[in-house]
């Protein structure tokens, strides 16, 4: 190859770099992600992982369990990222920065940590994957960051106060947000 191709090259190259770095600074910063890595409690064999994606105003939750009973399982964010009592009482009540009573996750008048009901198959495992509308993973009153997630051994029956008699914890995890990408 030529002197005069190389160094055309080298240049075509070095600009191309200079329009991508450039690019980036002006791209919105990427979207804020947070996981919680859920751990046995009260002698269960619960274990999973639970991610939290922002995109905008909304929370993407996707969550994947084993060792679950069959059926449905009350699933919270709870006001402390602290899973450190056998028990997960730990992790205190129930994530309510708006002081309202619990209720269905689809409604207005709810905990802003109450999240749907697991459900496990016949081997025990759950997945889940909903948007939320109420919490976040910024500096704001409704941020989850740091807090707690937690699954219950029983149905939330999304009525009962305070926490929709879903039994005791089976699983917790603290949520920790991820450095940002760039």
């Amino acid at each position: 190859m030529h002197q005069t191709s190389r160094t055309s090259l080298l240049s075509a190259a070095a600009a191309l770099l200079l329009v991508a770095c450039a690019s980036q600074t002006s791209m919105p910063p990427a979207d804020r992600i947070a996981s919680a890595t859920l751990e046995a409690r009260s002698g269960s064999g619960v274990t999973g992982v639970a991610t939290f994606t922002t995109r905008g105003d909304r929370l993407f939750v996707d969550a994947r369990v084993s060792g679950l009973t069959p059926g449905e399982h009350g699933f919270h964010v709870h006001e402390v990222g602290d899973c450190s009592a056998a028990d997960a009482t730990s992790a205190k009540g129930h994530f309510n920065p708006g002081g309202k009573p619990h209720g269905h996750h689809g409604g207005t008048e709810r905990h802003a940590g109450d999240m749907p009901n697991l459900v496990a198959d016949k081997s025990g495992s759950a997945n889940l994957a909903i948007e939320l509308s109420q919490l976040t993973l910024g500096n704001d009153a409704n941020s989850i960051a740091g807090r707690s997630v937690v699954i219950h051994a029983d149905a939330d029956d999304y009525k009962s106060q305070p926490a929709g008699n879903s039994g005791k914890r089976v699983a917790c995890g603290v949520i920790r947000v991820a450095p940002p990408r760039y």
